[in-house]
């Protein structure tokens, strides 16, 4: 499972431009490439990934939960827009991240393993990025890691249908931090079984997991989806679309939900900027625009 160097289908994020005029969302009924990223840029989040490792080390960690800045989600109030799996025992390479992606060559969802610094180029604002790293208990861990770990396992937890605003507890379509959510479930206590995303959505539903909220202006707005080959309201419960929003699993919701399970997971976020990269300890997030803070560390870049 290599990561996919052909273009492919934005998270969430350009999915909800719904709130966009009609012209502007024409324009997401067709995949996009990732934007170029320069020789410079490469290697600021090369520098990012060894730091990032190099705390992992540290930490003795052997799993993590990572999520990184990728879409413009702020006018929804979300930094993060895709999360996935970082595994020291990866069989692509140390600390590789297992994620879903929409592989728009093949017009399907997919598995990945892709190595982190290629994790941290799938944004698209290769100058301003931001990192969240989430390392659980030693119990917690070690059942994510080996059912991470387990391809068969993992892979069929991966939905038939992809859509970027699928709902959070949904079984008709699927997001990427969807697969991640259920991926935890499984893990955790879901039940095994012949078709695994259902006992996994229900155990996420008796645990209490809920998706992040995404609200438009306007209940009409919600008819743009029909923009979008990646964008459905036919899975969403009719009382969510009188209201203009749509429930969606996302990084923000799951690092809350293991927040609540595993007090004791901990957490670090690492920006950076073209010059500059920030490390801090704790939930409390780094300001907008990688602006450091007390007892924050900070590395200037080459």
């Amino acid at each position: 499972m290599k990561p996919l160097a052909a273009a492919r289908a934005g998270a969430l994020a350009a999915a909800l431009a719904a709130a966009v005029p009609a012209a502007g969302a024409a324009s997401l009924q067709s995949c996009t490439e990732d934007p170029p990223v320069t020789a410079a840029q490469r290697s600021v989040m090369l520098q990012v990934s060894l730091r990032v490792k190099a705390e992992l080390e540290r930490r003795g960690a052997d799993v993590a939960l990572v999520a990184r800045s990728g879409m413009a989600l702020g006018w929804f109030g979300q930094r993060y827009s895709h999360g996935g799996v970082a595994l020291r025992a990866s069989p692509e390479t140390p600390w590789a991240v297992r994620q879903l992606y929409f592989a728009c060559d093949e017009q399907q969802p997919r598995l990945f393993d892709q190595g982190l610094t290629a994790f941290l180029m799938g944004t698209l604002a290769p100058d301003l990025g931001f990192l969240s790293v989430v390392v659980l208990p030693r119990g917690a861990a070690g059942a994510l890691e080996a059912t991470a770990l387990d391809t068969p396992t993992a892979l069929s937890l991966v939905g038939r249908r992809y859509s970027a605003n699928a709902w959070s507890h949904g079984l008709v379509y699927q997001n990427c931090n969807q697969w991640l959510a259920e991926l935890l479930a499984v893990a955790w206590g879901a039940p095994r079984s012949e078709q695994p995303r259902v006992p996994a959505q229900q155990w996420l539903r008796a645990q209490g997991f809920r998706g992040s909220d995404f609200r438009l202006p306007a209940r009409p707005f919600t008819w743009l989806t029909a923009f979008s080959p990646w964008l459905n309201r036919d899975d969403h419960p009719p009382e969510h679309l009188a209201q203009a929003r749509f429930e969606v699993s996302m990084p923000d919701s799951i690092e809350a939900f293991v927040k609540r399970l595993h007090p004791e997971a901990e957490r670090f976020e690492v920006c950076h900027t073209d010059r500059r990269m920030v490390l801090r300890q704790g939930w409390t997030p780094i300001a907008d625009g990688c602006v450091p803070g007390e007892g924050d560390e900070v590395t200037p870049l080459r």
